[in-house]
């Protein structure tokens, strides 16, 4: 075993990789929302009500921060965007988090001191 690997290190790499793979799903989930409304796609139709189903908890709390433009079907929908660049900045915080939790080793932290 490496001395100067924590143990702690894997789990704080899989708890990275967790948080990437649900921003990764959520991000595509989003797009999906924002591309249908954009191309006016069928609110009735299965996959679309599927989609807007599933991703309408995720934009509800950004819902009344900017209005809709609309034109001739199609929905540009600022409110999808704002969720997508809020979750991003958010797992962005987590993985930081998780990352500072690492257990580094005293020249470690003395390079990373003088770098900041």
């Amino acid at each position: 075993m490496d001395p100067y690997v924590a143990p702690s290190t894997k789990p704080l790499y899989r708890g990275t990789q967790i948080v990437w793979y649900i921003l990764g799903v959520l991000e595509i989930l989003l797009a999906f929302r924002f591309v249908l409304k954009l191309l006016g796609a069928n609110a009735s139709a299965g996959f679309t009500n599927f989609i807007y189903t599933l991703s309408y908890p995720f934009t509800l709390p950004f819902s009344s921060v900017f209005g809709v433009s609309q034109v001739s079907g199609s929905i540009f929908e600022w409110t999808t965007l704002l969720a997508m660049a809020v979750y991003w900045l958010v797992a962005l915080g987590l993985i930081k988090i998780l990352t500072m939790s690492k257990a580094v080793t005293t020249p470690e932290a003395a390079v990373k001191l003088d770098n900041q």
